[in-house]
């Protein structure tokens, strides 16, 4: 992650929510401008790449060859929960 202070400006929580559907829906993108692009409100590209950057570092997603890809499943998540592996 950035340092705090080269961070201008932090996201939203509803503006984390809007790019992470995007992302959800389309289960890729060729690029981050493409996606940035397909924005339904405009954001900062900073604040753009931070969002990046936590859904990346939370599992959620995955940046390979330029190529953002949604790798989340809940519903593995819970299976695994449920058989009481110990899930970090």
């Amino acid at each position: 992650m950035k340092s705090q202070q080269e961070i201008l400006h932090y996201p939203r929580l509803d503006t984390v929510l809007m790019v992470e559907e995007k992302i959800r829906k389309a289960k890729e993108y060729p690029s981050k401008r493409q996606l940035w692009l397909s924005l339904p409100k405009q954001i900062m590209y900073q604040t753009f790449n931070i969002i990046l950057d936590y859904l990346e570092e939370s599992g959620k997603i995955v940046i390979k060859d330029r190529k953002i890809i949604w790798i989340w499943n809940p519903k593995l998540v819970e299976k695994y929960v449920k058989s009481e592996l110990i899930v970090k």
